[in-house]
This record gives structure tokens, sequence and C-alpha cells, in this order.
């Protein structure tokens, strides 16, 4: 988690929010990214989705069925869904989102009967520096 709240910080100092996240395999990291959006031009460079495609294209599989994600913040419903896609077997996250979550919050995806794959998911780790990062990336804009 420290190597996805890296990224956080990295990313609230490109003026994006502040979210990381990163793809082990067993102890070694394959990705890590920051939210992108902004940078990209393109709504869907959040930072799961930009690690999920980092670690397919350097495994050599869009099955990352072995394969560990942490991220800083609750997944929304659209990085829930490419993390079921690309078969993550575990989901370790910082802080809930009960705005745009997915996973606890929401639309819940992984409870849902029509999704796939369910990772193993543990919240909580490193939530109170990632719930900080954001609050305190949003109370400089106000």
């Amino acid at each position: 988690m420290r190597a996805a709240l890296d990224a956080a910080r990295a990313a609230a100092g490109l003026g994006e929010v502040p979210v990381g996240a990163v793809v082990t395999l067993r102890d070694r990291i394959v990705a890590t990214a920051a939210n992108a959006p902004r940078a990209h031009h393109d709504p869907t460079a959040h930072a799961e989705m930009l690690a999920i495609r980092a670690a397919a294209k350097a495994i050599g599989d869009e099955r990352l069925s072995d394969c560990d994600l942490w991220v800083t913040l609750e997944p929304c419903a659209m990085c829930a869904g490419a993390i079921a896609h690309a078969r993550i077997a575990r989901l370790y996250y910082g802080a809930p989102d009960p705005k745009g979550g997915a996973v606890e919050h929401g639309p819940r995806l992984f409870g849902q009967p029509t999704v796939h794959h369910r990772p193993e998911i543990y919240s909580g780790i490193g939530e109170s520096e990632a719930a900080a990062l954001l609050k305190n990336f949003f109370a400089a804009r106000r």
C-alpha cells in the first residue's frame, strides 16, 4: 500500500485526484499507476485501470488471476468491473468512497449475481493516510 500511497501523492502534485494503485504478483510489484484523467484527457484513466492495463501488458496475459490490486480508494463501478474481468485474486483498498465506490457502497458490484469473478476484499488498509490525502486535496480546491 505504501507504493500506492506514493503514487496518490504524485497524482495530487499534478493536480489529479490523489488515487494510486499497484498490482503485485506474489511479492513483486508488476505495475504502479496514479489517477491521470486530466493528463491523458481520458475519463477512464483511473489509477486502477492504468495499473491493470500495465500489469496485463507486463505479464503478457489479460487474466491477472495470480495478482493482487492495492488501491488507496474504494474502486468505482468501472474499476470494479475491470477488476472482475481481469480476475484479480485479491483487492486491498484504503479509504471507503460512500459517494462513488462500488465495492461496499453503491451497486456493490461483487455482490451481484451476474458478476463472473469476485476477488477477496480487504478494506481499510492505509485508510487514514489515503483519506487525509483526499480531504486535503479537495480542501485546497475550495
